[in-house]
């Protein structure tokens, strides 16, 4: 596979433009992302699980949640600046694929150990912190990738396979507890432990994840910077740094105190308020990110813009208008999956199966069957990218399509309202399945659509952190809402997240103004 690719790689380049791949070649290239999701598909739907488990309270998840999207926050940005500038043997974006992933199945594999260590809840939130951050090494090089190597009129599919491995992927890892507890491998621990369920679906899916991101890393081969530039459409390898130093150094500074500002004011409020002190993590990510700014900017005044701070700082302020406004979707639709990750399984055990006691069956039944109705939502969410969403759209635009989907996922979260049967949950796991798959698929269209080429892959890197603030806003806020209003009932966050989907969905009308 690889001399093929450079066989077509050099024949585009005396064209000027890229080959067409054919399917087994998008199969490939995305093949990866299918081990990277079953790795978020393990920590999504099982970590408040194995953190119950281990003693955590219900208010004190959203804490030790927080790992996730703190590091997305940190890590994609970063990992977008250094593969757009790196080469090597392996290329430029697979040797992160292979290092995050080396490290998630570490993460993986030490997970379901927490119980032998001297701090087990501490050591549990630091693999999810390593699991999260490596994920998001192997993830942000993986949506670059597509532009790297195909044209521009297979962006749409290259985008439309990646979303069907993540439901693959999602899928695989979501039933792996439930589909063992059916082959007679113990669902419940002597002595309140991990169970065996849990334990084996960690390492399965670390060996699982190494597997596929190795396959996508052996049988593709990039385009190297020289081919890069030679392709006439091509926008990759041009850094993007000093695009935006001039407008970088042209901003005040006001901005960057207002920041600080606002960070201290909530750190100030945590005590005589007696708000949860994760709320000092939410205070304290406006401080730094204030300060980062306010050092940025002076770099760019000093004519020294063409550094990594610069370069993110720079293209973040200077986002096109239709980006603002998705971003304002991504932020509440974002919002909402956090919500429904933290909660779900105890509300399923609590509500449906009528346990709070994580060593009982009926919890652990409660915690099986919430694994497996999101794998159904993953299994939606793959069909409906591939299928449902490109009719749709084609009958109301994208932009309809997505309040649609998001609308449907609302009903979801409301279904846990007003059904008590467990397998009536299925329905409402497959109306938020379509919300999800128009999260990953949408945006992304509309966004290719109407950004500039040659800024396609800074502006997606830089997308991302709106997926990342809300979860961190979820984590630091919700526990103590949470604790004040509802301190035994965590139904009510499906209330919240319902409504957080309809705003977003209410919000994709000031992007249909903007295009």
């Amino acid at each position: 596979m690889e001399q093929a690719y450079t066989g077509r790689a050099n024949g585009a380049v005396a064209h000027g433009e890229k080959p067409r791949l054919g399917f087994w070649a998008l199969f490939n290239m995305s093949f990866g992302f299918f081990g990277i999701q079953i790795g978020f598909a393990l920590q999504n739907s099982n970590m408040s699980r194995v953190f119950q488990t281990l003693g955590a309270s219900l208010d004190t998840l959203p804490v030790l949640w927080i790992a996730a999207p703190l590091t997305g926050l940190i890590v994609q940005p970063i990992i977008g600046h250094l593969s757009d500038r790196t080469w090597g043997r392996l290329g430029r974006r697979r040797p992160y694929f292979l290092t995050g992933a080396i490290l998630a199945a570490t993460a993986l594999f030490l997970i379901p150990e927490a119980p032998g260590f001297g701090a087990p809840l501490l050591f549990a939130a630091a693999m999810l912190w390593l699991l999260d951050a490596s994920l998001n090494i192997s993830m942000e090089p993986f949506r670059a990738f597509v532009g790297d190597m195909l044209r521009t009129d297979q962006h749409a599919a290259g985008y439309a396979v990646q979303t069907a491995f993540i439901g693959a992927g999602a899928v695989v890892g979501s039933i792996f507890p439930w589909l063992l507890d059916q082959y007679g491998v113990a669902n419940v621990a002597s002595g309140g432990g991990i169970p065996d369920t849990v334990r084996y679906s960690f390492w399965a899916g670390g060996a699982a994840l190494l597997v596929a991101v190795l396959w996508t890393v052996l049988t593709t081969r990039e385009y190297s910077p020289e081919q890069q530039a030679a392709f006439a459409q091509s926008a990759v390898a041009t850094p993007q740094a000093e695009h935006q130093a001039a407008p970088l150094a042209s901003k005040s500074y006001l901005s960057s105190i207002l920041w600080i500002a606002a960070g201290i004011i909530v750190v100030l409020l945590v005590e005589p308020f007696q708000l949860k002190i994760e709320i000092e993590f939410l205070g304290a990510m406006l401080i730094v990110y204030g300060a980062l700014s306010a050092i940025a900017i002076f770099m760019a005044r000093q004519g020294r813009g063409a550094n990594m701070l610069s370069s993110i700082v720079g293209d973040f302020s200077g986002m096109p208008p239709v980006m603002k406004r998705l971003a304002l979707v991504q932020f509440f639709s974002w919002s909402s999956l956090f919500i429904m990750w933290i909660y779900s399984g105890p509300i399923v055990s609590q509500y449906f199966f009528g346990s709070t006691d994580t060593a009982s069956q009926a919890y652990n039944d409660g915690a099986n069957w919430w694994s497996l109705i999101y794998t159904i939502e993953n299994a939606v969410a793959a069909v409906a990218a591939l299928a449902v969403l490109p009719w749709l759209s084609r009958k109301i635009g994208q932009v309809g399509t997505h309040m649609v989907a998001l609308l449907c996922g609302a009903a979801g979260f409301l279904g846990y309202f007003a059904l008590r049967d467990p397998n009536l949950l299925i329905v409402c796991e497959i109306l938020k399945g379509i919300a999800w798959a128009s999260i990953l698929a949408m945006p992304y269209a509309i966004l290719a659509s109407n950004l500039p080429q040659a800024k396609l892959g800074v502006y997606m890197g830089l997308f991302n952190i709106f997926i990342v603030v809300p979860q961190l806003l979820v984590a630091t806020v919700m526990g103590s809402i949470m604790e004040a209003f509802f301190p035994t009932q965590p139904i009510w966050t499906m209330l919240f997240a319902a409504g957080s989907w309809i705003i977003a969905a209410l919000a994709m009308l000031r992007v249909r103004a903007a295009l």
